[in-house]
Parts: structure tokens; C-alpha cells; sequence
């Protein structure tokens, strides 16, 4: 989390440490003119910013969240390029500034003062706004390209905590900061953290469609690298660095960095020789006027605890001699009686309310109606009767269709290209008499409405023609006389282990009939390794596998109840000291199961749709029961059985191979790259014959074990979803 968060963390404590100093110089300011009255304000400027600093991730997080995921891309991609922009202007232009930053804000604030309340509220709302809304964009852009917020926010949280800690420390006089070096250095490393940003904004915009070269890799390290290893989440959480980078992302990252870097490196350069030495003053400067920033560039803010005492000036001498009516400060006006508009007084706390309220309506006003449906939605018919009644031509772009059942039977409806049977957008179990919305990319090509009532026939609209618009990614739709022939050569794959798994457990039974306990263990690991392959998820052999490999979990006596049978029975005996005669009726109870097996499954219940489900199920109980350790009865080959159900998930990746390659052929690659890395971690824990226990690995083992195998199953998750059988006409 900490390799997400450093990013964040940086511009936190950047930009909260130049929003506080802006903040310190304005208090002081106020205080050493005397102005203490007007303090109120300035936290009122504050306020404002900081509410419509969150107000604006807010609305960058919703409206996100409300696009197509290709729209997401394109939204994302853009925002990172341009809080790239941003942040570059922001260290080029903190660089300049750092010495006379005091001296800037100085002058404003007494420009203020002169203009009235208002204006003062105003100079502090927008030198702390500016910091506040790169801060959001900037947070935004770095947790979209972590995955998650968690560590960005924390990172960011530190950052402005040691912001203020430190600016506290400047405003009381305990603590001297090299302002000019500290945004050197800080700037430097957010250049390479921009560089990181810029890549991955082009990527997603390359994800989005916008810009091309999507598949033009430059570098495809995915098979050599390790995706949970500690240095690559580092690399890639901190430098948004991938693995695998296409040729655009490549030739921006190493561009910017060599240009960008290069004019700040110079600029630090000339803004390091020394100025010519100004010619003597003809006067010496009042200590009260003095700089708030040291020679060495040392930032030094004026305490409210040194500001001048009334009686004083800000340089602690008597004041001249001035007439009684003469106001404290020729900056505050002098008082209104106490008459005039008395009855007109405003609360005390109604601004402060209102500029936070403010940003939060609006913003809450964005998300409600930015993200909702177009106004005037095209209103759809789905029934077997009305399919696609309502429908005209739509135009290009992402388009909001309320679709209504309107015939008497639950439907699924489809907008297809009726050429290709394309699926663009779905909608499924759509009961009678209600209305739900679909969202769609519309792009040039023809589009149709297919309406599949629950036990009807299949009803397809008119199509309509599309101009324009660039491309909108559509799935190729499964039927399932497609899955077909993946089905029987699973089938058979399934029948020929079976075969095999009798034999095996047959030869367990009669080690154990022969009171022979080591080759009962051997022979135990080979079969269960067998039955393991099979893919026995959820039920794939309804209650035999109950039987067969059922575990003590929930039985009232545990591993001592009667009903605890089959491969887990015997292995609990065999590894804690039962002799042959107790585990020879288990033993041959388990034969007979699996021959019972043989016998059923030929006529057992396989819907041809749950086949590519099995490519996700299999190895979400290895990552849930073999890898926790949890089904380990004391032989310690949890691995073993996780290296054998990545075999059963291979077996149905190869029969739905075509199928995927046909729709998603990156996917694939992917997935294989995965396999292949956690078959390596396998295999490097079976040596001589044995395989290492879970609770034996070392923790880095374990993490990259568990990692990969995340990983693998996240790119299997949508092979369920991009397979799934949908009805035409």
C-alpha cells in the first residue's frame, strides 16, 4: 500500500506545505498589521477551498463511475494528462516563487484590507483553491492508476498532516525550512512521478479508442516479471511503470522526462549564481518591514505571538503621535455607529456555512443530473410483439435507452448488430410492465433490439444505420450449439480420469488391505492429485463429490463423525497414526464412490453455460482452501492439489481456447502468462518426490504464490460473462 500511497503522499506535502505557508503569511500578516478582527475571513477563504477542493473529486469520482468502461478510459486518460500540466506548471512555478512567496501574499493582503472584507475572503479562497484543486485532480489520477483509493488517500492524509505540522513550526519561529531546496528536490522527484502519469493517461486513452497503437507493445515483460514481487508494485505503484508498454507510452514517458527535466535542472542552475549585490540603501529598512524569507532562502514567517502589542508598532517602538480619531489601522475603516444596520446584522455563521454548502450542492447537482439519463431517454418496447417499438436512429456517442416490458413474460433484450449478432448492451431478467435503463456506446454501423421472452421465441427489430462516431466495442455472442463440441471434449477428458482415478483408488485400497501404510500414502497423493484435475467445483458432480472428497468442516464430531468419508478421511488417518485395518473400509468405501461416479456421469446434468464458469470456480477454491492451508488433514500437499486443480483449469482453457482467442485474444495471452508464473512457483515447491506445505513457505513465497494467483483468477473472472450464451433469433 505504501508503493501507492508515496505519490500521493508527495503532493500532499507539497502542495498542503505551500497552502499552509500561503495560510501562515496571511494570519501573520493580519496580526503584525494589527487586523486580528478580519482573521475570521481568511479561515472563511479557506473553508470555501477546501470544500470545493472535495466537491470537485467528488464529481470526478461519481462521474466517472457513472461511463461505459470505455468512456472511463477516455475520461481517465484525459484528466491524467492534464493533471500532469498541472502539476509540471505547479513545479516550475514553485521553483520561481519560493523566495518571494512572502512578499507576494504580503502585498495582496494589504491590497485587501483596503478593499474590505470580501476581498479578503476572495485572496485567501483562491490562493488556497489553486492548491486544492490540483490536489483532488492529482489524488484522483494517482488512485485510478493504483486500483484503489485506500493507499493514495493515507498517503495523501500523512502528506498534509506534516504539511501543517511544519508550517506550524515555521508560524511559532521553531523551525527553519530551505524553501528553495525543499521544492528542488521534491520537484525533481514529481517530474518522474509525471512521466509515470502521463504513460498510463495514454494508455487509457489508447484503452478508450482515442488514440491508436493499443496493441503495439514496445516491451512485453509480463512472463519474466514477477506481478506481486515487491519491486515491481514499487516501480509500479511509484513510477507507473507497466511490465508490458506500448511504443506511444514509451517514447512520451522517456520525451517528457528528457525535456521536462532538463529546463528545471537549468532553471535551478541559473536561479543558483549569485545576483549582482544591490547598491547600499539610503535609508535602513524598519525591522517590522523586514523579509519574511532568510538569504539562504530559509523560510521565516512572522509569529502572531511576536506581532506588534497594541501601543506598538510592528518593529516594537512607540508609535507617532497620531489624533484619537484616527483609526487603530489605516487599513480598518473606522467604526460605524451602533445604530446603522444594527437591525440588518448577519449571523456569524451563515457565510461560513454557505461556502461550504455551496460547492457541495452544486457538485451533488453535477453528480445527480450529469450522470443520470438524458433528458428525453428514448423509451423502448421489449416484448415478443413490440420488440424494439420506439426505436429510431440514434446518434453517436453514449446513449441512454429506458427499456419497458411490455409483453407478459420475464425477457432478456439485446442491442445487437444483426449482421454479426454483436451484443452492445444487455439487459437481463426484464419483468413485465417495468423499465430499466441500458447504457451503450453508439458508434457508426447498424444497430437492432433482440427481445428473449422466459420460454418464447426470439424477436428481432428493425435495424437502424449509424454514421459516424468512431468504434464501439461489441462481444460476439456464444450460442449454444458453440459450446458444443468444447463440451464433449471436456466430457471426455473427465471420463478418461475417472477411468484412470478407479484404478488408482483401487490400488489405495489394497496397500491398506496388505497393511502396507507408505505406499498407501504414495498411492493416496497420486489419486487425490487425479480426482483433483477433474475440476470437482461447486457441485460438478453433484453429491459424489460430497462423498468422495467431502471435508470434516460443519459434521458434529468433526473428523470422527460417520459421515466423514472419502480422500480427506483417509488422509487424516494415514498422517496421525491409524493402522491399515481402520482405514481399509474407508478405503474401499471410496473406490466404490469413484465407480459409482464412472457410472453416473456419463448421464449427469452439464449445462453446456457452466463450462466456462468452471475456468474461475476450480481456482477460487485452490485460492480460498489450498492455499489458506485449510483441507490439509496433516499430509502437508495442499500444493499438490493446487498444482492439480491449475491442470483441470488448463484442460478447459484448451477446449475454449478458439472461442476466447476469437473475442478477447489479449485476455488469453494474459491468463497464459499467469499460468505460467504460478506454474513456476509450483513447481519450485516439489523436490524428490515432495511437495513443501503451505504453512512451510516463507512469507515472500507465500505473498507471490497468493498474488499470482489473485491475479490469474481476476483475468479469468471475465471469461464467464464474454462466453455467455445468448439466445438469437
Amino acid at each position: 500500500m505504501w508503493d501507492d500511497a508515496f505519490p500521493s503522499f508527495l503532493i500532499g506535502l507539497r502542495e498542503g506545505l505551500e497552502a499552509g505557508l500561503i495560510v501562515s503569511i496571511l494570519v501573520a500578516t493580519l496580526v503584525r498589521a494589527g487586523a486580528k478582527s478580519r482573521l475570521p475571513q481568511v479561515w472563511t477563504g479557506v473553508l470555501a477551498a477546501i470544500a470545493l477542493a472535495m466537491s470537485f473529486g467528488a464529481v470526478l469520482t461519481f462521474t466517472a463511475a457513472s461511463l461505459s468502461a470505455t468512456a472511463q478510459e477516455a475520461f481517465g486518460g484525459t484528466l491524467s494528462i492534464i493533471a500532469v500540466a498541472f502539476v509540471t506548471a505547479m513545479v516550475f512555478w514553485m521553483r520561481r516563487s519560493a523566495r518571494s512567496l512572502s512578499g507576494e501574499i504580503k502585498e495582496k493582503v494589504t491590497g485587501a484590507l483596503a478593499m474590505g472584507s470580501g476581498m479578503l475572503i476572495v485572496t485567501s479562497f483562491l490562493a488556497v483553491g489553486r492548491e486544492g484543486l490540483e490536489t483532488a485532480l492529482f489524488l484522483w489520477t494517482t488512485a485510478r492508476a493504483a486500483g484503489e483509493s485506500v493507499g493514495p488517500m493515507i498517503g495523501a492524509g500523512v502528506g498534509l498532516v506534516i504539511a501543517a505540522g511544519l508550517c506550524w513550526g515555521l508560524y511559532r519561529r521553531v523551525l527553519k525550512i530551505n524553501l528553495t531546496k525543499f521544492f528542488t528536490a521534491t520537484g525533481a522527484v514529481l517530474i518522474v512521478i509525471a512521466a509515470g502519469v502521463l504513460g498510463y493517461g495514454l494508455r487509457d486513452l489508447q484503452e478508450g479508442g482515442v488514440l491508436p497503437g493499443k496493441a503495439a507493445f514496445a516491451f512485453d515483460l509480463s512472463q519474466s516479471i514477477d506481478p506481486s514481487a515487491w519491486y515491481t508494485t514499487l516501480v509500479q505503484g511509484v513510477f507507473n511503470l507497466m511490465p508490458a508498454m506500448t511504443w506511444l507510452q514509451v517514447i512520451a514517458y522517456a520525451g517528457y522526462l528528457a525535456i521536462v527535466m532538463t529546463l528545471f535542472v537549468r532553471g535551478v542552475r541559473t536561479a543558483a549564481k549569485p545576483a549582482p549585490k544591490p547598491a547600499p540603501a539610503p535609508a535602513a529598512q524598519p525591522a517590522g518591514e523586514q523579509a519574511p524569507v532568510a538569504k539562504d532562502g530559509a523560510a521565516e514567517v512572522a509569529s502572531a505571538e511576536e506581532g506588534p502589542a497594541e501601543g506598538e508598532t510592528a518593529d516594537g517602538d512607540a508609535p507617532e503621535t497620531q489624533p484619537t480619531s484616527q483609526p487603530e489601522s489605516a487599513s480598518e475603516p473606522a467604526s460605524e455607529p451602533a445604530s446603522a444596520g444594527a437591525g440588518r446584522k448577519r449571523p456569524a455563521w451563515l457565510v461560513p456555512v454557505a461556502v461550504v454548502a455551496v460547492p457541495a450542492v452544486v457538485a451533488g447537482g453535477i453528480v445527480a443530473f450529469g450522470t443520470s439519463k438524458p433528458a428525453g431517454a428514448p423509451t423502448i418496447a421489449v416484448s415478443e410483439k413490440e420488440c424494439g417499438k420506439g426505436f429510431t436512429a440514434p446518434k453517436p456517442g453514449r446513449q441512454t435507452f429506458q427499456m419497458q416490458n411490455t409483453g407478459d413474460k420475464t425477457s432478456e433484450v439485446y442491442l445487437v448488430d444483426p449482421g454479426t449478432n454483436a451484443v452492445y448492451g444487455e439487459i437481463e431478467g426484464l419483468a413485465p410492465g417495468t423499465t430499466r435503463d441500458l447504457v451503450a456506446t453508439i458508434a457508426g454501423g447498424s444497430y437492432a433490439w433482440r427481445c428473449v421472452p422466459t420460454g418464447g421465441k426470439a424477436v428481432t427489430s428493425a435495424a437502424v444505420r449509424v454514421s459516424g462516431g468512431g468504434g464501439a466495442k461489441a462481444v460476439v455472442p456464444v450460442a449454444e450449439q458453440d459450446l458444443a463440441a468444447p463440451l464433449r471434449a471436456y466430457k471426455q477428458y473427465v471420463d478418461h480420469g475417472l477411468a484412470t482415478l478407479t484404478d488408482q483408488t483401487q490400488k489405495l485400497s489394497d496397500d491398506l488391505a496388505g497393511d502396507d501404510l507408505d505406499a498407501a500414502r504414495t498411492d493416496w497423493l497420486t489419486a487425490h492429485r487425479t480426482y483433483s484435475s477433474l475440476g470437482a467445483a461447486y457441485g460438478t458432480f453433484e453429491d459424489f463429490d460430497k462423498k468422495i472428497n467431502g471435508r470434516a468442516d460443519g459434521l458434529p464430531d468433526g473428523v470422527h463423525d460417520k459421515d466423514f468419508t472419502g480422500f480427506h478421511r483417509i488422509e487424516y488417518g494415514l498422517w496421525h497414526g491409524a493402522s491399515a485395518a481402520e482405514l481399509s473400509g474407508p478405503a474401499q468405501q471410496l473406490h466404490d464412490d469413484v465407480v459409482g461416479l464412472r457410472k453416473a456421469f456419463p448421464t449427469q446434468a452439464f449445462d453446456p453455460g457452466d463450462l466456462p464458469l468452471r475456468t474461475h470456480e476450480i481456482l477460487e477454491n485452490t485460492l480460498q482452501f489450498e492455499l489458506t492451508g485449510d483441507t490439509d488433514e496433516g499430509s502437508g500437499s495442499n500444493l499438490a492439489t493446487a498444482d492439480a486443480n491449475l491442470a483441470g483449469t488448463q484442460e478447459l482453457l484448451n477446449v475454449l481456447r478458439p472461442l476466447i482467442a476469437k473475442r478477447e485474444p489479449q485476455l488469453l495471452a494474459s491468463i497464459e502468462s499467469d499460468i505460467a508464473r504460478m506454474q513456476k512457483l509450483l513447481d519450485d515447491a516439489h523436490h524428490d518426490g515432495t511437495w513443501t506445505p503451505v504453512e512451510k513457505l516463507d512469507a515472500t513465497t507465500r505473498q507471490r504464490l497468493n498474488g499470482i494467483t489473485g491475479q490469474l483468477l481476476e483475468h479469468l473472472a471475465p471469461v464467464p460473462d464474454l462466453l455467455e450464451i445468448r439466445k438469437s433469433a
